[in-house]
């Protein structure tokens, strides 16, 4: 099982990068060109946020149930041993922390458009929370890891 929920877990990073290289892409189109708020807007944010919340879900359930790297490094080694490896570190603390920022922007970023008073500070308000959201997803991203495990 754990084989399975990590090569689901590898392959939907990818498509989490795409949607918030183009949600950027539009907010900064957006603001930039001073363009109008569309309805492709806001579903594009609404697939990028929902997307990376099931990404997070797929994370939580490797986290807590099945990675050693997860809760069972924690509960089988001591604090200093956790942190004192870096393969255990980044899986273990770092990459959950940073991406649960990066969710929270994920969500800001189509949160606050809906109270905008106008449209470029709709894009505005996209762009800066996306792009942090993105900027943080690939700060945190296991680069080495391959697309399918095994």
């Amino acid at each position: 099982m754990h084989e399975i929920l990590l090569a689901i877990h590898n392959v939907l990073r990818w498509v989490v990068v795409i949607l918030g290289i183009v949600v950027l892409g539009r907010g900064l189109w957006g603001w930039i060109g001073k363009k109008a708020w569309e309805k492709t807007d806001r579903m594009l944010g609404v697939a990028f946020t929902s997307v990376f919340d099931m990404q997070v879900l797929l994370g939580f359930l490797l986290y807590f149930f099945s990675s050693s790297y997860g809760l069972n490094a924690f509960l089988n080694q001591p604090l200093g041993q956790v942190l004192g490896n870096e393969t255990t570190r980044l899986f273990a603390v770092e990459h959950p922390v940073i991406m649960i920022l990066a969710v929270v922007f994920a969500h800001l970023g189509s949160m606050l458009p809906k109270k905008a008073r106008d449209d470029q500070t709709r894009h505005k308000q996209a762009a800066i929370c996306f792009g942090l959201a993105i900027l943080l997803t690939l700060a945190a991203m296991p680069w080495a890891r391959p697309l399918f495990p095994g």
